[in-house]
């Protein structure tokens, strides 16, 4: 469909607002607005453009990444991927801030590690190969 220019946000269903919004402004998010609307929404967004709705109803018991964490493959959307400019630079940064790496790596030139947020959504961080 040609009409489509970009990807305008990302919904992410969470758990507590607060303990989402302090972990994505460790990672340079800003928040913009919210709770807003009947689901609720919050909605914060990266100096590079990255915006990400955050909907603010999930259940509060829920422990496992239903996408990642089972032995059945459910169907859905497993991760978001950011890409950096530097990968050190990205790993080292997260690591200061205290985030654990769940995985890294390197395929034929790219590179990439892994985190998990509070609510166990998984973000790779993406240097690709040089051209």
């Amino acid at each position: 469909m040609k009409e489509i220019t970009r990807i305008n946000h990302l919904g992410l269903r969470v758990k507590d607002l607060d303990t989402s919004r302090g972990f994505y402004e460790k990672l340079g998010f800003v928040f913009l607005a919210g709770p807003v609307g009947p689901e609720p929404v919050a909605i914060m967004e990266h100096p590079s453009g990255v915006n990400i709705n955050f909907i603010l109803n999930a259940n509060p018991k829920c422990e496992d990444n239903v996408l990642m964490d089972t032995s059945v493959k459910n169907t859905g959307f497993t991760h978001v991927a950011l890409e950096v400019t530097s990968y050190q630079s990205a790993l080292q940064t997260i690591k200061e801030l205290g985030i654990a790496i769940t995985g890294e790596v390197e395929f034929e030139g790219a590179k990439f590690f892994f985190i998990r947020d509070p609510d166990k959504n998984v973000i790779e961080f993406h240097q690709p190969a040089s051209s």
